[in-house]
């Protein structure tokens, strides 16, 4: 199947699928020997099926998607049929739950089967109508009313409690991203909220430690997630990203759609005061009209206005979460939009923390594979979140001990798997018939 079948058994090729707003990323890659990640082939395709972090349209979706694997597969020489897929959109809610369990076996010590029940257990809480949970992550346990344990394995203990940070999101959205997936002739392993995959790839474990927020601006949505003593304590997704800013300057300026998008690349800047007052940009006119000059300053207020909007949700998040004065690390921003000019200053001058802008690089390892364009591309904060779902992916592979070659990991694996598994397994039970249908359909690429 590819070029590393004679690779050692502890590095499965796993694959990513960012299904974005703007653009679908596939990324495929594996652990490398000295433990970072090897990027085998990346696949882009424009995204114009996603509004706002949810598909809109299933048709286009799937065009992009298959694109994008085409692209990927032919780079890394890998038959694609697997994909860990990453899930945003407005939709998403997050809620703080406790779970106990109680020990019959008193001799035994506390161990991963115990936690996975605990997790188990948590996936049957009862949701409002037409929300499925997403993810079920642990925070401190409780082993015997001995709270502020991080991790019991190995612990005596009979009552073992936890507290956990609960995310879930609408069943339909969930569907419509299962079924993309499968009209692309792929399966889901499973689906990873999008803030958790970005945080893997950008954040060091140090700054989860001391407390952090990660800010995520893509096209659609910006997304947020806030650490603090290496546990993940908030999570929110914000309806407004790059292209409503893209949407302003085309309103603001009265101009087409994509110069708006390439004001705002080249141009634009978060901050209007440090931009000069002379300073004009002229852009070509409609057929036949006079070409329109363009104020950067003024480009930068329209700009500067929205993004304080975008700021002020992230900080209202922040202060809402209570760990407002316990962030040390302040504030990572990435994602397509962490790019624009000044947003670092606005930032720390809107919210009062320490701010920085996330490159996926420390994760990687350098590539001999990738020509060296693509490699140097890979490395731009808009990758946060593909990179991060391979190391996700990579991540639950390891932890369910899947002991194949490279060639059979990408089978479709839906079985039960406690905590990986669980959303998927469900989603199967209620929804096998579209799934069956979308297979035997041979029309949907024509």
């Amino acid at each position: 199947m590819d070029k590393s079948s004679t690779q050692e058994k502890s590095s499965p090729i796993v694959v990513g699928l960012d299904i974005g707003t703007t653009k679908i990323c596939v990324i495929v890659g594996r652990r490398s020997k000295n433990g970072k990640i090897e990027v085998l082939g990346i696949g882009k395709a424009e995204s114009a099926g996603v509004t706002r972090g949810m598909v809109s349209n299933i048709d286009k979706t799937v065009q992009g998607i298959t694109q994008a694997v085409e692209i990927a597969g032919a780079q890394s020489n890998v038959d694609i049929k697997v994909v860990y897929v990453g899930i945003a959109g407005q939709h998403i809610k997050s809620l703080q739950h406790r779970g106990l369990i109680t020990r019959r076996d008193l001799q035994s010590e506390i161990g991963r089967k115990d936690i996975d029940k605990l997790i188990e257990d948590m996936y049957n809480l009862v949701m409002p109508p037409g929300e499925d949970i997403i993810h079920v992550l642990p925070q401190e346990f409780t082993v015997d009313n001995e709270p502020g344990i991080k991790d019991p394995i190995g612990m005596a203990g009979v009552r073992l409690e936890a507290n956990f940070h609960i995310i879930s999101g609408q069943v339909t959205a969930i569907k419509n991203i299962v079924k993309c997936v499968n009209k692309a002739n792929l399966d889901s392993q499973d689906l990873i909220l999008e803030p958790l995959a970005s945080s893997e790839s950008v954040l060091s474990d140090e700054e989860k430690e001391a407390g952090v927020v990660l800010v995520d601006i893509g096209g659609g949505t910006t997304d947020v997630a806030i650490f603090h003593e290496g546990i993940i304590r908030h999570t929110a997704v914000i309806p407004f990203g790059g292209n409503s800013v893209t949407e302003d300057i085309r309103e603001g300026c009265s101009v087409m759609r994509n110069i708006a998008e390439q004001l705002k690349v080249r141009f634009g800047s978060a901050l209007a005061d440090e931009n000069k007052e002379n300073e004009i940009v002229c852009v070509p006119g409609l057929r036949g009209r006079e070409p329109k000059e363009i104020s950067v300053k003024n480009l930068a207020y329209v700009i500067q206005a929205r993004m304080e909007e975008i700021v002020e949700h992230v900080y209202y998040e922040i202060k809402s979460s209570g760990y407002e004065k316990k962030l040390i690390a302040g504030i990572v921003i990435t994602g397509g939009g962490a790019q624009l000019k000044h947003l670092r200053q606005l930032v720390e001058f809107v919210t009062g923390l320490d701010c920085r802008v996330g490159y996926p690089t420390e994760h990687l390892a350098k590539n001999e594979v990738l020509p060296k364009n693509i490699y140097e591309e890979l490395q731009s904060p808009t990758f946060a979140t593909g990179i991060g779902l391979l190391i996700k992916g990579i991540q639950k592979t390891e932890y369910m001990n899947v002991d194949v070659p490279a060639e059979k990991t990408l089978k479709p694996k839906f079985e039960s798997k406690g905590k990986e598994g669980g959303l998927f397994d469900r989603l199967l039970k209620k929804s096998i018939t579209f799934i069956k249908d979308d297979i035997n359909d041979e029309d949907f690429l024509k």
